[in-house]
């Protein structure tokens, strides 16, 4: 049994600015560690309850001098609220089955991932990952991660998100999906599988990565209800403004 007390100690540093991805004219500067060593591996859980995200072999967390608009959240699993309109989301895909497969990139995956790109994000620095550039962010991962598709009966693949697992629940790394389809809102779907599946574990929570109030890429991730923020008082639960 390794001690990950007699590991190197961990390592961090601080990212150039550059232009911010989500607000115009603001400067985005990160602070990140490296998750390859031992002791990163086992920092990991510890971290993302600190409010940072694990890219390939990396934890960041923005550490902007002048701005704090980027907030940590993740849905609270025991006292999930199912809205109408998430059961509607869950009927739309019942055709739709989850397979976990091998953490290993496909033609098919980033065929369907550059159609995401295009037709979501065609602006964004994402646009411009090629198939190496995928298969990295898919397959090196230091932590224990999953990946999952969903096909059709006839195995047309629509969706595919990736998921690291903590010992305190699920985390949705990144997930990409069929954009012609908004009927099928196939990225809130993905998400409630994941809820579902935390569940059935019995893990308290499914980490979302970072919201910014007022911006519309990332406004989805209040509409799970109850759904926590990481702030100076730790952890609390998003209430709404009233009106």
């Amino acid at each position: 049994m390794h001690d990950a007390t007699l590991a190197p100690p961990l390592t961090f540093f601080h990212t150039l600015p550059m232009p911010c991805p989500y607000l115009p004219g603001r400067q985005e500067r990160r602070l990140v560690c490296d998750l390859s060593t031992r002791r990163g591996r086992h920092a990991h859980d510890t971290l993302a309850r600190a409010g940072f995200r694990r890219t390939q072999h990396l934890a960041y967390r923005p550490a902007c001098e002048s701005c704090q608009a980027c907030v940590p959240v993740r849905i609270r699993v025991a006292d999930f609220h199912w809205s109408k309109n998430q059961k509607r989301v869950l009927r739309a895909n019942a055709d739709l089955v989850a397979e976990v497969v091998p953490n290993e990139a496909t033609r098919e995956q980033f065929d369907l991932f550059s159609r995401y790109q295009s037709g979501r994000h065609g602006d964004g620095e994402m646009a411009l990952m090629d198939e190496a550039d995928y298969a990295a962010m898919i397959e090196r991962s230091p932590i224990d991660s999953s990946l999952i598709e969903y096909r059709d009966p006839r195995g047309a693949l629509w969706g595919t998100i990736l998921i690291d697992h903590q010992d305190d629940g699920l985390s949705a790394v990144y997930s990409f999906f069929e954009p012609g389809a908004p009927k099928r809102a196939l990225g809130r779907f993905m998400v409630l599988d994941a809820v579902r599946r935390s569940a059935e574990a019995g893990l308290p929570y499914v980490y979302l990565g970072y919201w910014i109030e007022g911006c519309r890429k990332m406004s989805y991730k209040t509409l799970y209800r109850p759904v926590e923020m990481l702030g100076l008082n730790g952890w609390t639960t998003y209430e709404p403004a009233a009106g």
